[in-house]
């Protein structure tokens, strides 16, 4: 198998990819002496650490930049590094590669992939749309470059509202999060939308009735939440916003106990954001799992992080015919975001 990843309309490749073997002298390495090695390395490769909201503590302590999807995807097209290290999943390094072509874009596991992107291969995506000619087509980015290549626009949940509500009067097929879609819908005033059915395995698993419960525990929290939630999280929440959105409104909110529900790796930017405040994570419908945690972004360790850093692998890499054809939709989505 290449260490150079190809997913375009296929993302499920990356549950086929071996695991990543940690050699023994970095098995061996201490956090610190790995933290060392990872700051060195940033400085020999001129590199910058991209991370999201939803990776581990110490990836978003070491990282250059922290951010939502919308964030990272501006971070990655300003970036003047030669080495984009993109620690999230494998589309987000994908989105960066395709805004840089002319730059080393490696991310810790191949392995991190999405829900969302997995549920919406790009060669059935394209015979779905046939269905719908004279649609615009509103994409959120968690998909592959090869669905981003079929759209008009691609969207995050920070400025979805905002991108579709601008398309007025435009037939719309929005893809691949059906609970996004419905917020989204409801929002712009767009009952008409033609929602794909895809949903992501964190957001979906949230338990209303054990919501409840916690809300009668702790009368005083507000319940916030991110709009990939199915409505019977939604209906609960004081405020619906991305991931920056809701690290915001924890900040500046007077409240003092929140109900955050989105990934867990949230709360660790949110606590440092808003110091003080009782941050508590939504539960899933499974008692004794961790459902509220990505396992993709989880994929991604400190062991991970320095050999990607240090032997500039595994490399992602977009077909230039499908990059020029994603690179639109995404400019795109920046201009009306600005």
């Amino acid at each position: 198998m290449s260490d150079k990843l190809v997913v375009v309309g296929n993302p499920s490749l990356v549950g086929h990819l071996p695991e990543v073997v940690i050699p023994p002298d970095v098995e061996a390495m201490t956090p610190d002496e790995l933290e060392a090695g990872i700051k060195r390395l940033k400085t020999e490769r001129n590199a910058v650490i991209l991370a999201h909201y939803y990776q581990e503590s110490e990836i978003q302590d070491l990282a250059d930049f922290v951010g939502d999807s919308l964030q990272l995807s501006q971070a990655a097209a300003k970036t003047k590094a030669d080495v984009i290290v993109f620690c999230g999943v494998h589309f987000m390094a994908e989105t960066a590669k395709i805004l840089n072509p002319d730059k080393i874009v490696v991310i810790p596991d191949l392995k991190a992939g999405c829900s969302l992107a997995d549920g919406c291969p790009a060669p059935v995506f394209e015979k779905w749309l046939e269905q719908y000619p004279g649609h615009t087509v509103v994409t959120y980015i968690n998909c592959s470059a090869g669905v981003k290549a079929l759209s008009d626009v691609i969207c995050t949940s920070s400025n979805a509202v905002k991108i579709v509500k601008a398309l007025e009067g435009q037939k719309i097929v929005f893809a691949p999060d059906r609970y996004l879609g419905a917020f989204v819908a409801k929002q712009a005033n767009r009952p008409d939308m033609v929602k794909w059915e895809g949903s992501c395995i964190v957001h979906e698993t949230f338990s209303e009735k054990r919501l409840i419960e916690l809300m009668v525990k702790n009368p005083d929290a507000e319940v916030i939440a991110h709009p990939e939630c199915h409505e019977g999280i939604l209906r609960h929440a004081a405020h619906v916003a991305s991931t920056s959105g809701l690290i915001d409104y924890a900040k500046t909110s007077p409240k003092q106990t929140f109900i955050v529900a989105t990934e867990a790796g949230i709360l660790h930017k949110m606590q440092q954001a808003a110091p003080g405040k009782t941050l508590i994570p939504a539960p899933p419908e499974d008692e004794i799992c961790a459902c509220n945690l990505c396992p993709h972004m989880r994929r991604n360790t400190l062991e991970k992080l320095y050999l990607c850093m240090r032997d500039l692998t595994p490399q992602i890499e977009v077909p230039e015919a499908i990059r020029v054809k994603a690179l639109k939709p995404i400019e795109r989505m920046l201009e009306m975001s600005v």
